[in-house]
């Protein structure tokens, strides 16, 4: 085991280690009680739902990770890698080919064994505490579509990585992470007229008093908004939401139809508020630029450490490839991976409450927002007592206590105002 080894085994066990640790403080956070400044946002049983809730998926998130750490070492410690490599090199296709068919196997087979926890996760769980209303022909149906995109958008953007770095020279990672780039703002304005319609069905808002107070509000911000969407998610969850996506004239707003059911015409225009916070802050075009320098750091690694012969080595690789480096040097990449991770949730509940905010000091009441956050919590079964550590690690959100207390401080200041 030389040190290329060492480093990618301790970082891959302190990973899980760090992960299985954030779950048990988690779980060990469940309170009998909800917190004070919280009640009311559960009737008692609904609370004691929830925290069972939050019990079942951590407990599956954690077999799950132990089972996936398990094959993935015993795969690596078997000679697995080189196993595969041998099979594939005997077809006799070039490299690209002979790199594409390697991947394909590798996803196809990781996919395959993660599935299971999927489907009980969906059907069993969800199905469990009510929330569940995708038929297992949608769930097929999905895992279909999923899988040619994969084919029709990851063949062209692997195969293009695999040529640059096979012929590229010393400034293929330039290359590559231009070719990426461009790649992800074509993603990005494709997306929400191409792609988001394979799986969901978006209508436009019916003319009357929803549709009515939302362009009013938008005009009284002046967003530019060509329609409102409401999006069919009641196809495969009881749960609500709504997003913003895209950029330029296809930049699109979506609300879930669950989410028009269960809120009133103050809590929605609240809600689509936030949603118009995340544009009006910018936050769609930093994530996007952050996601770019991302892609330009790791291809930059990649170029120091793909023709390094002990990181083949330390799989027991007997011939080096372009395909077989991108796939080892993710593995190496873990611990930077899981900083940026880090770091990414922690701008990411800075832009929800720059978001919140922005919707709070906007609408005309900004306990709509407030109530809004308080029903979304309730609807989805939300862990009201998440630990910190847990937090750090995971929420893209602030908790729904910070975000209730930073709404209240902004009426607060209107108020003195």
């Amino acid at each position: 085991m030389n040190i290329y080894a060492v480093i990618i085994l301790v970082f891959i066990l302190g990973e899980y280690t760090l992960e299985l640790v954030s779950n048990l403080l988690n779980l060990r956070a469940l309170k009998l009680e909800p917190p004070e400044e919280l009640n009311g946002i559960y009737q008692p049983e609904a609370y004691r739902k929830s925290q069972q809730y939050t019990r079942d998926h951590t407990r599956l998130n954690m077999i799950a990770g132990a089972v996936s750490l398990a094959l993935l070492l015993a795969f690596w410690f078997c000679g697995g890698f080189n196993l595969l490599d041998r099979l594939v090199r005997g077809w006799g296709f070039g490299d690209i080919v002979s790199g594409l068919l390697y991947c394909a196997i590798l996803l196809l087979t990781y996919g395959l064994f993660t599935l299971p926890f999927t489907v009980y996760s969906t059907f069993v769980i969800e199905q469990r505490y009510g929330f569940n209303r995708t038929s297992p022909q949608v769930f097929i149906l999905d895992l279909v579509k999923g899988l040619a995109l994969v084919v029709l958008l990851g063949t062209p953007l692997l195969t293009g990585i695999l040529a640059l770095f096979e012929y590229g020279g010393p400034y293929a990672w330039l290359y590559c992470w231009a070719a990426v780039t461009l790649y992800l703002l074509a993603v990005e304005f494709v997306a929400p007229n191409w792609i988001m319609p394979l799986f969901n069905k978006f209508t436009p808002l019916d003319k009357g008093e929803l549709r009515n107070s939302i362009l009013a509000y938008a005009d009284s911000v002046k967003f530019p908004i060509q329609n409102i969407f409401v999006m069919d998610g009641s196809k495969r969850s009881s749960k609500s939401n709504a997003f913003f996506t895209g950029l330029g004239c296809n930049k699109r707003i979506a609300l879930f139809d669950t989410l028009i059911a269960q809120h009133t015409v103050p809590e929605l225009v609240a809600v689509l508020a936030h949603e118009i916070g995340h544009y009006k802050k910018n936050h769609i075009i930093l994530g996007l630029l952050i996601s770019i320098l991302h892609y330009g750091l790791l291809f930059f690694l990649l170029s120091l450490f793909i023709n390094s012969s002990g990181l083949y080595q330390a799989f027991y690789l007997d011939q080096p490839s372009t395909y077989t480096g991108i796939i080892l040097f993710g593995l190496l990449y873990t611990p930077v991976e899981m900083v940026l991770s880090i770091f990414m949730n922690m701008l990411s509940r800075r832009f929800e409450y720059q978001a919140d905010r922005f919707a709070a000091s906007t609408i005309g009441d900004p306990s709509s927002m407030a109530d809004a956050l308080r029903k979304l919590s309730a609807g989805n079964l939300s862990n009201l007592t998440p630990h910190r550590l847990y937090v750090f690690l995971h929420y893209s959100h602030p908790t729904l206590l910070q975000r209730l207390q930073a709404i209240q401080a902004v009426t607060l200041g209107r108020g003195a105002g």
